[in-house]
């Protein structure tokens, strides 16, 4: 199955692992060898109102990646990854 990028970037991103929702695709990663695709981009939400920055950005390699749905991308995460 065949995306573009801002078709991904309206897709939800889930754990399956504890079902949390780690928020929507910033952007993408990809190999500029081999034009594959390596990682999704979650930027860091705002804290407090952008005014004490933001938190970390979570980056999921394609391999974390489970399902592709119409809706929902579902992925394996470790808690690492959210901090």
């Amino acid at each position: 199955m065949n995306f573009r990028v801002d078709e991904l970037k309206e897709k939800q991103v889930v754990c399956v692992k504890n079902g949390c929702v780690l928020g929507n695709v910033s952007d993408i990663e990809i190999d500029s060898e081999t034009g594959k695709m390596t990682a999704l981009v979650i930027f860091g939400r705002a804290k407090f109102l952008g005014v004490f920055g933001k938190e970390n950005d979570i980056i999921i390699p394609f391999e974390e990646i489970e399902i592709i749905g119409s809706e929902t991308i579902l992925v394996k995460c470790d808690i690492s990854l959210l901090n």
